[in-house]
């Protein structure tokens, strides 16, 4: 056997399994799934375990399958080429099968303790993730991440569920803002990875509309956003506390869209808005559980 490609026993085969799930990306995840619960009711704690170990076990599956699919173009982008398979760390029929397995388990998990809702949905953005953006729409539109990007908007539904057992408006409103947000968080790191997408042949928005009219996409998106955010508290499902939050945060966040399109030199105000997107969501997500806890 290769050793290049054996998948050895030990702590670097157990530290590339947990990068196949890409933690980093998940933790984002988890928070829009389990703040909806909160909001949602009084969740028991064994509940929001269950949920979170799900949750965690189908997003990492989808992103083992995306690597999977991916294993192709992975080894031509800088931030990809040291990812288990292009690095010959492990085979591709190991890192599909993980991912599958995973999510498995995630939908047993979720039905068994949830509901079967709860397990559908995660199920759904599973699917979404895999077919819809990382098979179907990367490699052949700009608009992958707006359509595909759907995904990641299934976990709050998925909390929301899990507590409730239906999908509501409340929950609906959950799904848009994490729909609305994703294009701008996702292009300000595009326009700093074109070189990157490329060299892959993914046509990101930037390569194919050009730097300008995706800047003017973001801001676009971000000022239907914003109104969305508000949506909550209009129909009263949440109140003042969250209502001040969501203007801070959301004049921040066009704030950096707008030095974007501004700058000289747009590097570092990208940078600065991808990673204060980041933080955007998971306060906005923070300030809808701190609301409800006040009332």
């Amino acid at each position: 056997m290769n050793e290049s490609i054996a998948a050895p026993a030990g702590p670097s085969f157990a530290r590339d399994l947990v990068a196949l799930t890409k933690p980093r990306i998940i933790s984002l995840l988890l928070v829009t799934t389990i703040a909806p619960m909160f909001v949602a009711g009084a969740p028991a704690w064994t509940l929001v375990l269950a949920v979170f170990v799900g949750g965690y076990l189908m997003a990492g599956g989808a992103n083992a399958v995306n690597m999977y699919i991916d294993r192709d173009i992975d080894d031509r982008m800088s931030r990809t080429r040291l990812r288990p398979i292009p690095s010959g760390r492990m085979r591709a029929e190991a890192v599909l099968a993980f991912g599958i397995l995973c999510a498995t388990t995630a939908t047993f998990l979720l039905a068994h303790v949830a509901n079967v809702l709860t397990a559908a949905l995660a199920l759904g953005g599973f699917y979404t993730y895999v077919f819809v953006y990382t098979r179907w729409l990367k490699r052949i539109s700009p608009q992958n991440i707006v359509i595909g990007g759907a995904a990641g908007a299934f976990p709050p539904l998925v909390g929301w569920a899990a507590v409730t057992g239906r999908v509501d408006l409340m929950a609906i409103y959950l799904f848009l803002i994490v729909f609305y947000w994703t294009p701008p968080h996702f292009w300000a790191l595009a326009l700093n990875k074109q070189v990157d997408y490329g060299r892959a042949g993914v046509p990101m928005a930037p390569l194919v509309w050009g730097e300008r009219e995706t800047m003017r996409n973001m801001l676009w998106y971000t000022l239907i956003l914003l109104p969305i955010t508000f949506l909550p508290v209009a129909f009263g499902a949440l109140g003042l506390p969250y209502l001040g939050a969501a203007v801070i945060l959301g004049g921040w966040l066009l704030l950096g869209v707008v030095r974007v399109m501004r700058a000289a030199d747009y590097v570092r105000p990208a940078w600065s808005l991808y990673k204060y997107s980041l933080l955007y969501l998971a306060l906005l997500f923070a300030a809808m559980v701190v609301d409800r806890a006040l009332v």
